[in-house]
């Protein structure tokens, strides 16, 4: 069995280490409403993407 003759610095584990982190999340806004949407995704709130409406939203539903 592979066992490490000695200890793992903590410069060494640092180094090993340095990819680990978190990438934030991109967040953009929308052009119609200004809600903060994730890129490449319909606006949840007014249905636009790219300059057109993709999906049709009733506001009759929320009654």
């Amino acid at each position: 069995m592979a066992v490490p003759k000695r200890r793992t610095s903590h410069s060494r584990q640092g180094t090993r280490r340095s990819h680990h982190h978190l990438t934030p999340v991109q967040v953009q806004f929308c052009p119609r409403c200004n809600e903060p949407v994730l890129p490449h995704r319909v606006c949840s709130e007014c249905g636009f993407y790219q300059g057109r409406e993709a999906v049709v939203k009733d506001d009759d539903k929320k009654k």
